[in-house]
């Protein structure tokens, strides 16, 4: 049995190395590919967010030089009104404005029809606010156009090597920089007509301009053909490359990528930089940092699947001070997988970042568990089984080389006795009829002994193969009780055990008579082996009858049988392991004997202890 143990361990531990290593793996892939859902489905929102700001930037990379300025007037020729003197449908932009190289304000909002409406004069007066607090800041704005865009995945438990996006995109291709708008400056000719409604306002640099114009004569006053410039494309927002036919009316302009500063805690200057011989105009809009948050929180992530386990963090830093702060979603303590963005140029003061503690599970990590557990049920079910046969098939080959050797002492014991005896009736050592019928008892009792062993083993024998014919007929039982009691007596007397009889009036029902005489006959037997050492011994066999059939016991005020043992002294081969068994002798099939010939008759057998001592085993065979 030890070795048994040992080879089931080593089984066991040969099977579960690898399955745990094929769960361990497989979890850690599932998780890999829960965190790189969740890389994916980060970038996708952080790029929803750049697209919008890509077709804003692209946008107001397209307008004309002189959409910024107010609606001015030329002599009798009306120039088209700016788009920009109506408010911008984005909320977060205040406005739109210029500032001119002197520094003055220039904005479509200053107009004189416009400027009456009292929500547009509260905007222009915090347009020049923030106009006023530019031209603070604007000699130190570099003039370096940063292309930044970088996302980063942080885990603070485990690495995360390759996910589902990595199967379909490389690495490199994933991360190329992103910038929002064009790289670099670029140089246009613009129509002279735009350049001078660009300056209106600054007298200085109209004046050059006139200047550059009557140089270049290229003024024309025919009012015709100043009407026909101004309604063209060019003058209401197109451009005229370098190369165009009519070169003597344009003039060369630089305009510069949008870029941003940082006016205060509230408010971000979003421009671009014109230069025209030499002088520098700055053109852009004004975005309102709180509300601008908001809505990139309101438009692509407050409905969104992600907020119910995730937090996001949009924030504007000014040199790694951070100076307006939005959070929702989430409030993720550990903050297991952290995703992080930094938005290109003319956004590079935005940063987002996006939060989680625990990925929801993927689909198939369910269904993964599922069988994992019916699995290890199975294994485990199935090592159980087998150790438990082994064990009962062990078990019972102990009982059997037991059995063999309380056999043979049984047998040996009688045949002692009886050839002790008849020596002793040889050599005349009885000396008289009375002591020599007394040694004519032991041999008959010790033969009887010795037949009833024997005829044990042959019916347990053929009741194992199941050659054993039953002949069943009605009966009382009365016959079966004398035979029983005849076989019984002399044993009975030479323990000194009292047998009472207690029979009920039955009506005659089926039995083996054979068979049952020969329960009866182990059933006392059993009962006088653990009554010894008891002071007033007393065997009862009990006879009655009931609706369902006919109950016979038989019940002793010996020692008993421990609990744990109840349930198995029926079993082949079983003694149960106490001081009494050790005492006494026995081969271990008697009462598994009773329970086969008791269950191949229909009948049922069960065992329990007395209240006070003893035990009591009751045999039950249906009318």
């Amino acid at each position: 049995m030890k070795r048994l143990k040992w080879l089931l361990l080593v089984f066991s531990l040969a099977l579960a190395i690898p399955l745990t290593y094929f769960i361990f793996h497989t979890y850690k892939s599932l998780e890999q590919e829960e965190s790189a859902e969740l890389r994916f489905f980060a970038e996708t929102l952080f790029d929803r967010m750049e697209n919008e700001l890509a077709d804003l930037v692209r946008r107001e990379e397209s307008r004309a030089i002189d959409e910024y300025s107010p609606n001015q007037k030329t002599g009798e020729i009306s120039l088209s009104p700016s788009p920009l003197s109506i408010k911008p449908k984005e909320k977060y932009i205040l406005g739109y404005f210029q500032n001119s190289p002197d520094g003055s304000l220039q904005t479509p909002l200053a107009q004189p029809e416009i400027g009456r409406q009292n929500d547009h004069a509260i905007i222009v007066d915090r347009l020049d606010s923030v106009n006023s607090k530019f031209n603070q800041k604007r000699t130190g704005i570099s003039e370096s156009y940063e292309a930044q865009n970088s996302t980063v995945l942080e885990e603070k438990v485990q690495d995360i090597k390759e996910g589902f996006d990595t199967r379909y995109f490389s690495s490199s291709q994933q991360k190329q920089k992103i910038t929002l708008g064009q790289e670099a400056k670029r140089v246009e000719q613009v129509p002279m007509a735009q350049v001078l409604n660009l300056a209106k306002g600054d007298s200085t640099a109209e004046s050059e301009l006139r200047s550059e114009e009557d140089a270049n004569l290229i003024v024309d006053t025919d009012e015709s053909r100043y009407r026909e410039m101004a309604a063209t494309p060019a003058a209401a927002g197109g451009r005229k490359k370098s190369g165009a036919k009519d070169s003597a009316s344009t003039l060369q302009v630089e305009v510069d990528p949008l870029q941003s500063v940082l006016i205060d805690n509230e408010t971000a200057y979003v421009f671009r930089r014109i230069v025209i011989n030499n002088q520098i105009y700055r053109q852009g809009f004004v975005v309102e940092l709180a509300s601008f948050l908001n809505h990139l929180v309101e438009t692509y992530f407050r409905d969104q699947p992600l907020n119910r386990f995730t937090g996001l963090r949009l924030s504007v830093k000014d040199q790694n001070h951070e100076v307006s702060v939005v959070e929702t979603g989430v409030n993720n303590v550990e903050q297991r997988y952290s995703i992080s963005r930094k938005f290109p140029r003319p956004f590079s003061f935005l940063h987002a970042r996006l939060t989680c503690d625990k990925i929801p599970p993927a689909p198939g990590r369910k269904t993964l568990t599922i069988m994992m557990w019916v699995l290890g049920s199975i294994i485990l079910i199935g090592l159980y089984s087998i150790y438990q046969s082994m064990r009962v098939v062990v078990d019972l080959s102990e009982r059997r080389a037991g059995f063999v050797s309380s056999v043979t002492h049984e047998l040996k014991t009688p045949l002692t006795n009886i050839r002790m005896y008849i020596e002793m009736l040889e050599q005349g050592i009885a000396g008289n009829r009375d002591r020599e019928r007394e040694y004519f008892r032991i041999l008959g009792s010790e033969s009887s002994r010795l037949s009833r062993l024997i005829n044990n083993v042959l019916e347990f024998s053929r009741l194992e193969k199941k050659q054993r014919p039953l002949e069943m007929k009605k009966g009382t039982f009365d016959e079966v009780i004398n035979e029983a009691n005849d076989v019984m007596r002399e044993k009975l007397r030479q323990e000194g055990i009292v047998f009472r009889i207690e029979k009920n009036e039955v009506k005659p029902f089926r039995y083996d008579s054979e068979a049952m005489i020969q329960v009866l006959i182990n059933l006392i037997d059993n009962s006088i082996k653990f009554s010894q050492g008891v002071i007033d011994k007393e065997i009862v066999l009990t006879v009655r009858q009931n609706s369902g059939g006919t109950q016979i016991s038989v019940k002793d005020n010996g020692v008993g049988i421990e609990k744990n043992s109840l349930k198995k002294i029926f079993d082949d081969f079983y003694r149960a392991d106490n001081s009494m068994t050790r005492q006494t002798k026995g081969t271990g099939i008697g009462l598994a004997l009773v329970k086969k010939l008791v269950t191949s008759m229909g009948g049922t057998v069960a065992a329990k202890n007395n209240r006070t001592s003893g035990c009591k085993v009751t045999v039950f065979l249906p009318s």
